[in-house]
């Protein structure tokens, strides 16, 4: 049985895959990038959490990464429509199906890289906060 983390990992990566990009968990940067867009999520750190001790409960805000990369003659307007889809899709349901307390993303900040013999790519990383508890550090 997957633990509450990658349950909670799982769903917003199945959350991505609606995208009209393509939509990738902890893998490389592939040779090509659609022409939609690719998204890539990173698990990322649960970082320390908080504690209550009665009942003993662990509160974290897991921070995941999600590689959002474009590539081609119009990478400004294909990336701003990329970032703004992944935000609605978050805002969508902010509790993943109730699995999270709360998700948040925060603002990207692309940069433009060469690629030689190619168009360059438009690349961010956007940092999503998820809040969630569990009974067991190691869940």
């Amino acid at each position: 049985m997957p633990t509450p983390r990658e349950t909670i990992l799982t769903a917003l990566h199945a959350r991505l895959s609606a995208l009209p990009a393509t939509a990738l968990r902890g893998e490389v940067l592939p040779e090509r990038v659609p022409a939609a867009g690719l998204v890539i999520l990173r698990d990322g750190e649960p970082g320390e959490p908080e504690v209550t001790l009665s009942p003993l409960e662990y509160h974290w805000r897991h921070r995941a990464e999600i590689e959002a990369v474009v590539q081609g003659a119009d990478r400004d307007a294909v990336f701003d429509t990329l970032c703004a889809s992944v935000g609605a899709a978050l805002a969508a349901d902010r509790t993943l199906g109730g699995l999270c307390d709360w998700v948040e993303a925060e603002a990207p900040r692309p940069v433009d890289l060469p690629v030689e013999g190619a168009a360059c790519l438009k690349a961010a990383v956007i940092p999503v906060v998820l809040h969630y508890s569990t009974a067991d550090p190691l869940a």
